[in-house]
């Protein structure tokens, strides 16, 4: 996992004593070092402890973080008394970084509040919040308005923001690869390219007669097919797969490698139907899970929306995405559905897979053409969901965001698929029909909703509901 780094901002008003800056930092930085968080931060020998207080500081610490603009992800502003708001906003404005904000208050002791102890931090972030507003800095609070850094509570605080900054950073940068058209039949996965760029997402396109024509040109005897063959077999079972459709995932799994090498992208949404499977002779799904299961998102029906879905859950979490459709009741129960995809789900979300044909597409196509989906239930988990469209009528990008639980609930079905459980379902379902909002929703096994809400609507700009 790559570590997220915070440029730490430590607050100072000199009519306090400096023992609170003192003892604020090494809390601080010890926190952030036990959940992995790097940092930078002003040396403890400059000032109170590395503090902040003056217009100088304020320009020493702004280029500081200029200096490792490339590595911070964040801004950590923590107050361990009331702070100087005019040197906080200086030193984010003197940065020039365009990141994550996180303001922090430090709690007083109700015990301690003499001059020589008394904080005032909780009156001192109003006015650090109030100083960034007016300079147009965009910031992020904590749950409480102060809290004491070892809580259970703040180290809460900092994961979501850890995760705000990762979705942010990799939002910004985002290429995304369409292969192939979509589906004729799936006006649901149109989206603004032109949107999307505007909040740095760029969309590269491949013809999937390319795709095949250079999947064709390959030979089974070649070194990189005989690695993505190799790779094929270890990562799923491919009991009773036929060795010419193994092949032609083998081929065209390089073919797609090399693309997105040669590219530089991040993620793709492939043209799953109809036209690999007629003319290609194969389903991508095993070849997409692999990309999906190694960060490298991977999205059906080229839906880039779902893509982008899938992608923002992955920075949070840093660990694999899925797309599923909202796709049944689950009995009477207003508050549970059946989740399903035919599927190209990656290893890691399920409790048991294997490789199988895709019994859908196989009554139009032959089953011969359909082997490669990758099938079995997920796991029982926690799960945060995630959906992203463009809003053309509005020119805007949508989103909304969410939690539940993935179920032990008896099903029996064929696909990948299993039945998740959200607090208000029909609430959200009537926000998504009411809202024009697809039926493909990103999935993520972790517990990401609140980070991604903040990244998406206070820093991306976009409009963004959190369903809770």
């Amino acid at each position: 996992m790559k570590k997220t780094t915070l440029g730490v901002i430590v607050g100072n008003r000199g009519f306090f004593p400096s023992h609170l800056c003192e003892g604020g930092r090494k809390t601080i930085l010890k926190v952030l070092a036990e959940e992995g968080i790097e940092v930078v931060i002003l040396p403890e020998t400059d000032n109170a402890f590395g503090s902040v207080e003056s217009l100088q500081e304020a320009r020493k610490c702004g280029d500081l973080f200029k200096k490792h603009r490339e590595d911070i992800d964040g801004i950590l502003v923590t107050l361990p008394n009331f702070g100087d708001e005019r040197a906080i906003a200086n030193t984010i404005r003197f940065s020039g970084l365009d990141v994550p904000v996180l303001v922090h208050a430090f709690s007083d002791d109700a015990k301690r509040m003499t001059i020589a102890d008394r904080r005032d931090s909780f009156c001192g972030k109003m006015s650090a919040c109030n100083n960034l507003y007016q300079y147009g800095i965009a910031y992020s609070l904590t749950d409480l308005h102060t809290v004491n850094p070892e809580s259970d509570s703040f180290r809460h605080d900092l994961r979501q923001f850890s995760a705000c900054c990762r979705v942010v950073k990799g939002i910004r940068k985002a290429r995304i690869g369409a292969i192939g058209a979509r589906p004729q039949a799936f006006k649901t996965v149109r989206f603004s390219e032109k949107l999307f760029e505007l909040s740095g997402i760029s969309v590269e396109t491949l013809d999937l007669f390319e795709l095949m024509g250079w999947a064709n040109k390959l030979s089974a005897s070649d070194a990189p097919v005989k690695a993505k063959l190799d790779q094929i077999r270890s990562y799923t079972k491919t009991d009773g797969i036929p060795e010419e459709s193994l092949d032609k995932m083998a081929r065209m799994g390089v073919a797609i490698d090399n693309w997105i090498s040669e590219a530089e992208l991040d993620a793709t949404a492939i043209q799953c139907w109809t036209a690999l499977e007629e003319f290609y002779g194969i389903v991508p799904c095993t070849l997409m899970s692999m990309m999906s299961n190694k960060l490298m998102a991977s999205a059906c029906e080229t839906d880039i929306a779902g893509t982008v879905s899938m992608y923002a859950l992955q920075l949070a979490s840093q660990t694999p995405s899925a797309l599923l459709d909202w796709n049944n009741n689950y009995g009477n129960d207003p508050d549970k559905c059946v989740v399903f995809h035919c599927s190209n789900l990656p290893k890691d979300v399920f409790a048991e897979q294997k490789m199988d044909y895709q019994e859908i597409i196989a009554g139009t196509v032959g089953k011969e053409n359909t082997f490669g989906t990758i099938v079995g239930r997920m796991k029982d988990s926690p799960f945060t969901f995630c959906r992203v469209s463009t809003d053309d009528f509005n020119g805007e990008i949508q989103a909304y965001v969410g939690e539940g639980k993935l179920t032990n609930d008896l099903l029996n079905t064929f696909g990948g698929f299993g039945v998740a459980q959200v607090p208000n379902l029909q609430d959200l379902l009537r926000f998504i029909c009411d809202n024009g909002f697809e039926h493909h929703v990103a999935f993520n096994l972790s517990t990401y909703a609140e980070g991604i809400a903040e990244a998406m609507d206070k820093y991306l700009g976009w409009s963004v509901y959190h369903h809770e």
